[in-house]
């Protein structure tokens, strides 16, 4: 093989290791864009990229050698990651080049594709360019040269995308497809060696990248679904110490073609003919030239290649079409010849520079042609052309010989072109099923399709099963009068008691929310018709609330105004004024005295900083007008001379330096006070002396009113020599000092519609709900978003009782918090049993759904709700608002369609919130019009600014950390004051934001923000290196551009100028940016080199099992970190870290340190042993005095006994317990929360089975939040962690969705692949919430510093969306248009949604394309027997429709359903049940919950299936079940195959010849006919495919350009095995088999975190299916809700468990479990109204409410207990009365049975 040298063939040790690391590691299969990269550059390993697409078999490269195809499959592939917003480039490295041939070609034609590779990175290099700049292709000598070094360090790479060398299938199916199997054999070991080459140099590729810091993604098994680009990320986490073996580079130099030579052969070239020639021209002369003076052979060979090159040029790719025919050996040797003469030519850098200088186009991409080369060797009578005369002439020129000019015989045969692809007409005369339906028929008009006369028939199979449903479906349910009342009453009671329980957590939860801890809530009782609130609202903790303007208007309203006739009623409205002005005088009066006593109580404090905290706290009790207006201004002016002894002692002291954070407080107390309405005369006068003996900025101070005197001594009033000056002028002092204080309004004003002064943006969002306009708000956290949602909910409350607002929430838990938010703001009294609010989603049901007026959900039940043709005619007419919290998760894969079609449904104006929206602009025009076509306008505001500043911190664990947590232990209770940042903090650096601009040519994010200070910093370094050239002009001067007193608008505007600066800068190569991003980031650098050196991650053990990132995570550190950040002030804190395992181990290692801490405390204190010996006495005191009361009882009363009570003092020993934490060694705050409120959570988390481990978290402040963790461990946590009791939280992303859980400092701990642009945007912005912190602290922990830098300064993703109209919707469709009598709300849906020009955010397809395809999917729903020719549902509609959130799994389900697999494998269910449901678990893992796994794990399973009781890899689909299938997906192909092939008859005329990517057009002009293909790609039909397709991934994949495919909406399962190549994880069959959660983990590599979750989702399917075939059979009530309430097994268990903990439970009820006995098997009963309890994923979801539900399940059961007593249960047959009940009694089976493994595993 050319080259071998340099694959290396010594297995080395290292070899060995590296493929022993690889086998370990694991992996997650996620979208590339969304999920992972965003819109990052990331590098493909150009070698990889070759080897993917050259083993795609179609390509006939041996002997066909179509190297145009093979072009066009790199440009496809490269093309689906560019139209999918990916951003790349390619590098090439010659020492790997031989990687690009297929592992099995034969390596005698290695030569082929080594000259593939030179050409099409040729062709890359130059027509790349002008279409795609921004993705540079380049070519490294090897991974090790310098020039890659350099190259990697000034590029920002993300990630690399490489291959594995794994794919021994597609190596094994095109080997048997060429040969027989006997030659097989002896070429096995061969094939074997040659791949573990391939493995061994490709993960040495991977090792290498990982090892410099890079992931990587697997570029096979990388899949296309919609707009998602699915790939395995590799994660590793083990120290990686090994030294790469260096590979040697195969030289190209054979051979250099000399550049003087070459110019003089162009030159010739060129002046030897008028003709001007493209560059493969000039490459084919030149070869032919060198053959022509060679033999005879060779002679004969250079006039077929030019006769070949001209053809190139003049045919059109339908007529290059030619048969293979087999060339002779010496033809075949002599093309080889010339593959290795054209790539000598072309990897040489002198052609690229010379052919540029002839400026000719590139046409290397199709270089040669082997099929049309063998037909011009083997028939020389081609015709001859003018372009074929004149290559001859110029290469006879060259070499001097005129044979090859006379060679070209003019002869007129034509050839034989197209002689092999028979035509393939099927698809031509295929017709469509008629259709005609009122609503679709306007809309599909435009679609002229060939329909049939008659109805298809369906086979007999089916037909009898058809007979069987309608049978079921006419006759009366199964009932037993008995047993179900009895039950319902039960199951209601138990759910009246359960919401019961509900609304009590709810109103503690809604307390923790509004700060009305200990006080009773306060909402704001609203009348219809009203406008002006009755009472006031809870006031959110430390916002200094103005007057809201409807308050005054009430003093002004007692006022006589004007004459009136009425003298008596003028006289005694103003006695009523007058006495009440008297009354708030007395009052305001009394709360002055209070004040004084107040004031004397804290003068005797002698801690200065507690006097100022308890200060504040009286500040923030002053909740009502008068209270404020009488004291305001004198508690601020207490607290500011408490600061300013602070400052005296300061200066005092001399040193000013440390006390400047106390005098911004000053100047931020002197500040607010100015900002009163006015002042006594006293107060005016301190004012003004702190003012002027500081020297602050000048304020001005409030006008004068009244008089009194201070209750306590003014600090300044004293006379007093020190100099309390500032040192720092004024302006310096605000900017680096003052930043977090400023005045953060934006052109407030005040409005009566709110109770606050709203920003410019704010009025403009009341204005367009006022307007009832469509709205798309984008703000960050903390902007202030949240009153919109109430201010709309309000006029809905106040317009009238019917009126409907729905909330969509991305998770339960912002449901739950929005819920209790309006709980806590609203009450209305209504006629009749409505609710203003109600809570839905799978798993909690509170109020009635549709008889509240806000309705606070999830989208799947939203979704299931509008599609409910019960609600179309009520309820869905009177949703007037929707509102979509958190909207950017429409670009999520997993649940981003839902949105989506939410979205293009919605029959109402929309209100739409997001904090991080990439491309925010084209998200609203795609929004404005879908919007249109509903008929609604829709404005976007967009708000750019944080209320608080961030400032980011790299934290450095200190090498002897162990020894600094025993010195820091206990902790102290003086914590800094005043201070904001952890800035001079040991081990914690600052990071400018403009240290992470590392991607020159990326940018900066259009959300990069600068605080005061930085704005600051950034002007001085730029002044500092500026330039003649770079100059920082005057106005940008902090003097020139910034008022005395500054703001924070001022900020913004200097920011803005500095940035768009900057940005020049940047853009600039010779500009002095690199100086000034160097002055910043040189002290992170340092910083990050000793986090190198001490390398602390803890030492991994090599026996592990698998490589789990989890497990190395440095956890050890992170005690340090919080002592650190307890000493600063900055907690409470959250911690982030992106898995569940690593959350729970952080906790369990902190809580283990503070235990040993405390211990070893103990034991050498004396202060201990002291209070142990005191409790001692106490407790045998306590015993004596109770033996005393016994006797003392007898003669005394009871009064007199309870008075000696009362008389003695309680001891403080009454409390104490030696067992829990002390003081100093725990994180809570104790003051928040009483020892029995925590005991009360204790108890209840204890009931619930929660680990003791988080309990004692709990007691030691520490909380751990994640989606795995117990619903009311997670409530718990928010409520302590919002009171202020816990201050530290360890938390995963589901906490950064928009919960509200505001903190000090945000800490990210440890990388992960979901630690994205966005995901640490949304996480982020928990820091400094309003109201709370002037500042927020991000500090990044065991984060490498380019992706920190990567973090801050990469673009937020643009948002994607998916192709809505998917084959279930339209079904859905029918379902609600037939079902509610076509009602207009159904009517104005469809419209709404087929009426839209632009169906998805991203999608390029157009309008007519989304017309047809709906009309094939139609077709599709026809022959299936699921729609009738008008577009009524038909029998099994309901279930498919049911399964909608498996979609495409469930129509394989329904073939097989509907073909009798089910019913004949189920027949034996009686008598065989054991392999039944083996058999049926099987097929069930085949079509639901698939899991991917990499190719190379089929390498290594023996090892682990050795041990284990897992198959890992699942076995083959039952044969029975696989032909159904196929059959299914040959029909489906068909439909779509014939979709296409009318869509290109009727509206694509223009030829099929450009490549995708490069848009070059190749091929000639001439035309000799039709191309026979209609379907198929011309460029794929070059290696002789015609329009027969073999599966729909082919045909999904190989159509021609311009019509919309897309694979993933296509109804189709694909076989396993057959046609994937990827192999699939056997985990649910795994599990289902053993029971066994541990052997899943370690063998199958399902995460511990998401076992719960991926079972629970299975169970699900389950209970679907149970309960679809139930209902259908009419077994229990049949409503089109009923779906709602189907849930996993992981669910049901939770709400067991809650409602046995539900108190005063009696017995019998305890004993009454799931109806059918041991079988358990039950279906959505007892699920009417189910508040609490917990399914774990935001997660596809079914759901429902009927009132009649609950029966269905009592039915259900009673007729499987009656089963086992009837006559026919022995009976074996597969008969009409008895297939579906079979059926139906080996699903439930089959649930009971996965779900008691499920639940045994949990116990």
């Amino acid at each position: 093989m050319a080259g071998n040298s340099s694959i290396v063939s010594s297995r080395t040790d290292t070899t060995d290791q590296i493929l022993q690391w690889y086998s370990k590691l694991f992996s997650r299969r996620v979208d590339l864009v969304g999920d992972f990269a965003g819109s990052e550059r990331f590098l493909i390993h150009g070698e990889s990229l070759l080897l993917h697409c050259f083993s795609d078999a179609q390509i006939d490269f041996e002997p066909g050698l179509q190297l145009l195809h093979a072009s066009y499959t790199v440009e496809k592939f490269l093309h689906g990651l560019v139209s999918r917003r990916c951003n790349f480039h390619i590098a090439f490295f010659d020492e790997y080049q031989d990687l690009c041939v297929p592992q099995d070609a034969s390596p005698a034609v290695s030569e082929t594709y080594l000259l593939a590779r030179a050409a099409i990175i040729r062709h890359l290099q130059v027509n790349l360019r002008p279409v795609h700049p921004d993705i540079e292709v380049k070519v490294f000598p090897s991974t090790t040269s310098e020039a890659f070094e350099e190259y990697l360090s000034v590029t920002d790479v993300y990630f690399i995308l490489c291959h594995d060398g794994a794919s021994m299938k597609d190596v094994r199916k095109r080997a048997v497809l060429q040969k027989d199997l006997d030659a097989l054999k002896s070429e096995d070991k061969c094939l074997q060696e040659h791949h573990e080459q391939y493995k061994a140099s490709l993960r040495t590729l991977i090792y290498s990248m990982m090892q410099r810091g890079y992931s990587t993604a697997l570029i096979n098994g990388l899949e296309y679904q919609d707009t998602k680009a699915i790939a395995s990320v590799l994660e590793h986490s083990r120290a990686m110490t090994l030294q790469v073996p260096q590979t040697t580079s195969t030289s190209n130099s054979s051979g250099e073609v000399d550049t003087a030579t070459l110019q003089e052969s162009l030159t010739a070239i060129k002046s030897s003919n008028e003709h001007s020639f493209a560059e493969r021209e000039y490459l084919a002369v030149l070869v032919a030239s060198k053959f022509a003076s060679k033999t005879k052979d060779h002679q004969d060979f250079a006039v077929a290649l030019l006769r070949h090159t001209a053809l190139l040029s003049e045919l059109s790719l339908p007529d290059r079409l030619m048969q293979y025919q087999e060339p002779s050996q010496t033809s075949r040797a002599l093309v080889l010849e010339f593959c290795q003469e054209a790539r000598k030519v072309l990897v040489q850098t002198a052609w690229s520079e010379e052919i540029s200088k002839q400026a000719v186009a590139c046409d290397i991409a199709d270089l040669i042609d082997g099929r049309l080369l063998a037909a011009c060797l083997q028939d020389s009578a081609y015709p001859s052309s003018d372009l074929f005369q004149s290559l001859a002439r110029a290469a006879s020129a060259l070499c001097g010989q005129k044979e090859l000019a006379k060679a070209s015989g003019a002869s007129s045969s034509t050839g034989k072109s197209n002689s092999n692809v028979e035509k393939s007409d099927d698809g031509a005369s295929y017709r469509l099923l008629p259709f005609a339906n009122e609503v679709f028929d306007k809309h599909l008009a435009p679609v002229h399709l060939k329909v049939t006369k008659s109805d298809g028939k369906v086979d007999s199979t089916s037909a009898v099963i058809f007979r069987e449903v309608s049978h079921w479906h006419n006759s009366k349910p199964l009932q037993s009068k008995s047993g179900p009342v009895v039950k319902d009453e039960k199951a209601a009671k138990k759910a009246l008691r359960r919401n019961q329980f509900f609304m009590a957590e709810m109103t503690t939860y809604a307390a923790s929310l509004t700060n009305a801890v200990g006080r009773t809530l306060e909402p704001e009782t609203i009348h219809v018709g009203a406008s002006k609130p009755s009472t006031p609202m809870p006031s959110r903790p430390g916002t200094p609330s103005q007057d809201p303007a409807d308050k005054k208007g009430k003093k002004q309203g007692g006022k006589p105004g004007g004459k009136n006739k009425n003298q008596a009623k003028q006289d005694m409205l103003a006695n009523i004024a007058a006495s009440s002005k008297r009354k708030d005088e007395d009052t305001a009066e009394k709360q002055i005295k209070a004040w004084v006593v107040v004031c004397d109580g804290l003068e005797k404090q002698a801690d200065l900083t507690a006097r100022y905290e308890k200060a504040k706290k009286h500040l923030l009790s002053l909740n009502t007008d008068l209270k404020r207006k009488a004291l305001e201004a004198e508690v601020r002016l207490y607290m500011l001379n408490v600061l300013l002894k602070m400052w005296i002692e300061h200066c005092r002291k001399d040193d000013k330096e440390e006390g400047l954070y106390t005098a911004a407080l000053i100047f931020d107390a002197v500040r607010a006070i100015c900002g009163l309405s006015a002042v006594t005369k006293t107060n005016a006068a301190c004012l003004k002396k702190t003012i002027d003996r500081l020297k602050l900025p000048s304020l001005q101070v409030p006008p004068i009113e009244g008089d009194r005197k201070l209750p306590f001594q003014f600090i300044l009033d004293e006379a007093s020599s020190t100099d309390i000056a500032l040192s720092l002028s004024p302006e310096e002092f605000q900017l680096l000092y003052c930043g977090p204080y400023f005045d953060r309004t934006m052109d407030s004003a005040p409005d009566s519609r709110v109770p606050f002064e709203p920003d410019a943006w704010q009025r403009k969002v009341l204005d367009e709900i006022d307007a009832r306009r469509s709205l798309l708000v984008v703000a960050p956290t903390s902007a202030g978003k949240t009153f919109i949602s109430f201010y709309a909910m309000k006029q809905v409350l106040e317009s009238n009782n019917e009126d409907v607002l729905v909330y969509v929430a991305p998770t339960k838990a912002l449901v739950n918090q929005i819920a209790a938010e309006v709980q806590a703001r609203f009450s209305k009294n209504y006629k009749y049993a409505n609710s203003v609010w109600g809570i839905h989603t799978r798993d909690t049901r509170v109020n009635n759904p549709t008889g509240c007026q806000i309705l606070v959900t999830v989208p799947h039940i939203l979704q299931i709700m509008l599609l409910a043709p019960t609600n179309a005619k009520g309820w869905s007419e009177r949703v007037k608002w929707i509102i979509f919290d958190e909207v950017h998760c429409i670009g999520q894969a997993e649940d981003g369609l839902i949105w989506e079609q939410l979205l293009l449904m919605a029959p109402c104006p929309i209100i739409a919130l997001s904090a991080t929206v990439g491309n925010a602009e084209a998200f609203s025009d795609w929004l404005s019009s879908t919007q249109k076509a509903a008929g609604n306008d829709l404005t976007m505001v967009q708000h750019k600014h944080r209320y608080s500043d961030l400032r980011k911190f790299l934290y450095i664990p200190p090498k002897d950390s162990a020894k600094r947590v025993a010195a820091a232990l206990p902790l102290s209770t003086n914590r800094t004051f005043a201070r904001l940042g952890l800035d001079d903090v040991p081990n914690f650096t600052f990071m400018h934001p403009v240290a992470s601009l590392t991607n020159r040519k990326r940018g900066m994010p259009s959300d990069f923000s600068l605080e005061a200070r930085d704005c600051y910093f950034l002007w001085q370094s730029m002044s500092k290196h500026q330039t003649k050239d770079y100059p920082v002009d005057k106005s940008l001067t902090p003097s020139t551009v910034l008022p005395k007193v500054m703001r924070k608008a001022d900020i913004i505007n200097w920011e803005s100028g500095l940035k768009a600066l900057l940005a020049q800068w940047m853009a600039d190569d010779s500009s002095p940016f690199e100086a000034v991003r160097k002055d910043f980031s040189s002290s992170v650098m340092k910083s990050a080199l000793h986090i190198k050196d001490s390398g602390n991650a803890e030492p991994v053990q090599d026996d592990q099992e698998v490589d789990d990132p989890a497990s190395n995570h440095d956890v050890n550190n992170i005690l340090p970190l919080l002592t650190e950040l307890h000493q600063q002030d900055a907690l409470p804190g959250i911690i982030f870290n992106y898995d569940r395992a690593v959350c729970e181990r952080m906790c369990r290692t902190v809580l283990t340190q503070l235990e040993e801490a405390e211990a070893e405390w103990k034991k050498t204190s004396p202060k201990w042993a002291e209070k142990l010996r005191e409790w001692e006495e106490y407790k045998k005191e306590v015993a004596r005095r109770a033996k005393q009361g016994v006797r003392a009882a007898k003669g005394t009363t009871k009064e007199e006994q309870m008075m000696e009570a009362a008389n003695r003092e309680v001891s403080p020993f009454a409390t104490f317990d030696p067992d829990r934490p002390l003081e100093g060694f725990h994180f809570a705050n104790s003051k928040r929360l009483s020892s029995e409120e925590l005991r009360n959570h204790e108890k209840e988390l204890r009931y619930r089975g929660v680990d003791e481990v988080f309990i004692q978290g709990l007691q030691r402040g520490i909380g751990v939040h994640h989606a795995g963790m117990n619903r009311k461990y997670r409530y718990a946590v928010e409520v302590l962690f919002r009171r202020g009791y816990l201050r530290v939280v360890i938390a995963t992303g589901t906490l950064a969705l928009g919960i509200n859980m505001p903190c000090k400092t945000v800490v990210f701990s440890g990388d992960s692949i979901f630690l994205t642009a966005l995901n640490y945007r949304q996480a982020a912005g928990r820091a400094g919430r309003r109201g709370f912190d002037s500042l927020g602290n991000v500090v990044f922990h065991g984060v490498s510093l380019s992706k920190i830098n990567k973090l801050i300064s990469s673009r937020l993703p643009d948002l994607n969306g998916h192709f809505p109209i998917t084959t279930t919707l339209v079904l859905r469709l029918f379902t609600l248009l037939h079902d509610s009598e076509n009602s207009p709300f159904a009517v104005r849906c469809i419209n709404a949604l087929l009426s839209q020009p632009r169906v998805y955010l991203g999608g390029e397809e157009s309008k007519m394309t989304v017309l047809h395809h709906l009309r094939f999917s139609i077709e599709y729903l026809r022959r299936q027997s699921l729609l009738d020719s008008r577009g009524t549902p038909l029998n099994f509609a309901g279930a498919v429709s049911h399964l909608y959130f498996t979609e495409n799994s469930s129509f394989a389900f329904h073939a097989l359903l509907k073909n009798g697999y089910f019913h004949e494998l189920c027949a034996k269910v009686n008598t065989n049940q054991d392999s039944v449901l083996r058999e049926l678990m099987l097929t069930m893992s085949h079509l639901f919950g698939r899991l991917q796994c990499r190719q190379a794990d089929e390498e290594f399973v023996q090892e682990v299936v050795k041990g284990s009781p897992s198959v890992v890899f699942l076995p083959n689909m039952p044969e029975n079940a696989v032909n159904v299938l196929r059959k299914h997906n040959k029909q489906t192909l068909d439909i779509f195959t014939s979709y296409v092939r009318t869509f290109v008859e009727q509206h694509i005329q223009e030829p099929d010849n450009t490549l995708p990517l490069t848009t070059t057009i190749v091929g000639g002009k001439s035309n000799a006919g039709p191309s026979p293909n209609k379907v198929r790609s011309s460029f794929v039909a070059l290696s002789g495919h015609n329009d027969e397709f073999e599966s729909i991934h082919e045909l999904c994949t190989t159509s021609r350009s311009g019509v919309f495919l897309e694979e993933a909406v296509v109804p189709y399962v694909g076989i396993y095995s057959e046609d994937s190549d990827l192999p699939l994880n056997a985990y649910l069959y795994d599990f289902f088999m053993h029971g066994n959660a541990t052997a899943v983990v370690t063998a199958n590599r399902i995460r511990r975190g998401d076992i719960w979750f991926v079972l629970n989702d299975f169970s699900m399917v389950l209970a679907t299916i149970v309960t679809s075939l139930t209902n259908f059979m009419n077994l229990g009530t049949e409503s089109d809700l009923d779906f709602i309430d189907v849930r996993g097994g992981g669910d049901d268990e939770e709400e067991d468990l809650e409602d046995r903990l539900l108190p005063n439970q009696g017995g019998a009820e305890d004993t009454a479990g799931p109806g059918s006995g041991a079988q358990g098997a039950r279906g959505p009963a007892q699920q009417q109204n189910l508040p609490v309890q917990l399914a774990k994923k935001k997660k596809r979801v079914v759901d429902s409410w009927d009132e009649e539900a609950e029966s269905s399940s009592s039915e259900g059961e009673n007729w499987d207990d009656g089963e086992d007593s009837e006559e026919e249960g022995g009976e074996v047959a597969w008969d009409e009365q008895t297939g579906l009940l079979n059926v139906l009694k080996a699903f439930k089976l089959l649930k009971a049975d996965f779900d008691t493994k499920f639940r045994a595993m949990w116990a």
